[in-house]
């Protein structure tokens, strides 16, 4: 049983930490405008000051997943990028962009097991 955790540990891990950064980034390149998804996210309607607080959001949200004894924030940090990618999914969709609505579709399936690990590690 001793080695069915400890696969469930690392996995839970290293998915967490993936998720840390893939949001890290994600926010990073809202705050700096970077050119490569600004202007996609512009084109979604989304007015700078959200693009701004939600580049910031993840980046606190990324890190609070990585904060050991931290459950109550990460929960709150897994449902607020739920929400993220849900809206995400729904924005991509709006402008046709099928790529973006897979990427969105995959990074909550990700987030989706993560939070189930998490879940699991929580009652062991």
């Amino acid at each position: 049983m001793e080695a069915k955790n400890k696969k469930t540990t690392y996995l839970y891990w290293t998915l967490l930490i993936l998720l840390a950064l893939f949001f890290a980034i994600s926010g990073f390149m809202e705050i700096t405008k970077n050119p490569s998804t600004y202007p996609k996210t512009l084109l979604m309607g989304y007015p700078p000051y959200f693009i701004l607080t939600l580049g910031i959001s993840k980046i606190c949200g990324a890190i609070v997943l990585v904060v050991p004894n931290a459950k109550r924030l990460k929960e709150w940090a897994f449902a607020g990028f739920t929400f993220d990618v849900v809206f995400a999914f729904i924005s991509e969709q709006a402008i046709n962009s099928n790529v973006g609505s897979i990427k969105a579709m995959f990074v909550f399936c990700i987030l989706m097991l993560t939070y189930s690990l998490f879940l699991k590690k929580r009652t062991l």
